[in-house]
């Protein structure tokens, strides 16, 4: 079978009718997710607040990272412009959700859909750049998240000044628009820095910065085990794993570990994907019971020898 054959194939799993059904997308949902997600940073932030001077403050400052970090969901759910019935919540929500990780969504739009387009073709997949670890010293320089923000620096220099020789997934009527965007988000980051620096306040350090950094190889991790390990081909139902994560990270993340379920019906907003799942579980190659588990069997794989290249 073709791999051209294979995604249509897996692409007819759910008739017609239901797959509408499935994928109309509702404000009131999206918004009551995203009240339920700033509401948990709201509590971090006073448990910060109130932990300032003891040994509570690290532990709340990671559990601010991860609330952080989890926005990423919102960001993936707002480029599909599934979060939201509306268009516009959908751009604003994403611009917003993607300033603590140094994401500009209105570039991550275009990489993204470029991911779907091409997902797992190591020549197009720009998520396979840099490709998956090779070591085990690559799989923990990768978890550590170093890379990442190094390359998210990287990425918001470039892109400012209109470079795209590294974002040739872009279409050339969309990188003025990207490079606005990046811009008014580095402007963001000045006004808010600039603003804490003349009051003499170190907030951005403690509810963000330090949180952010904390939080992002919990991220790193999790995004490791959407693809690692499956084949590398146009058929969505190996392609790409679902795993079976408990309630609580199902609600931070959008109900994101229903990965392979998004992947083949990318329509299908975030609160109809549990019913999806229930629908094509039967023929998914890839289902986890967990995270930890995934992330031993993929180390497990890996070879011994130190490496930090991928």
């Amino acid at each position: 079978m073709t791999d051209a054959s294979a995604s249509m194939e897996s692409n007819r799993l759910i008739a017609p009718a239901e797959l509408k059904a499935l994928s109309v997308r509702s404000d009131a949902r999206g918004f009551a997710q995203f009240a339920i997600h700033l509401g948990l940073i709201g509590l971090s932030s006073y448990a910060i607040w109130r932990s300032q001077g003891t040994l509570w403050l690290l532990p709340a400052m990671l559990v601010q990272g991860l609330f952080l970090v989890s926005l990423f969901a919102t960001i993936h759910e707002t480029v599909h412009y599934t979060a939201f019935k509306s268009r516009r919540a959908n751009d604003i929500v994403g611009w917003l959700a993607a300033l603590p990780s140094l994401l500009n969504s209105t570039f991550y739009k275009h990489f993204h859909h470029a991911h779907h387009r091409h997902t797992q073709d190591p020549a197009r997949d720009p998520e396979l750049t840099p490709p998956p670890p090779r070591s085990r010293g690559a799989f923990w320089w990768r978890i550590s998240a170093i890379p990442y923000w190094i390359n998210r620096s990287r990425s918001l220099g470039r892109l400012a000044i209109g470079n795209f020789k590294a974002a040739g997934f872009v279409p050339e009527k969309a990188k003025a628009e990207v490079v606005t965007s990046v811009r008014l988000m580095l402007a963001a980051y000045a006004a808010i820095l600039g603003s804490a620096i003349a009051l003499g306040s170190a907030w951005p350090v403690f509810y963000w910065i330090i949180p952010a950094v904390l939080g992002q190889p919990f991220l790193r991790a999790y995004l490791l085990t959407e693809h690692t390990g499956c084949s590398e081909d146009a058929n969505g139902l190996t392609n790409t794993r679902t795993t079976l994560a408990s309630w609580p990270v199902r609600l931070l993340m959008w109900n994101m570990p229903y990965h392979a379920e998004h992947h083949l019906y990318p329509s299908i907003p975030f609160h109809a994907l549990p019913a999806a799942h229930d629908k094509l579980r039967d023929r998914l190659v890839h289902v986890a019971p967990g995270y930890a588990p995934t992330l031993r069997s993929i180390h497990a794989d890996l070879g011994a020898a130190p490496g930090r290249a991928a």
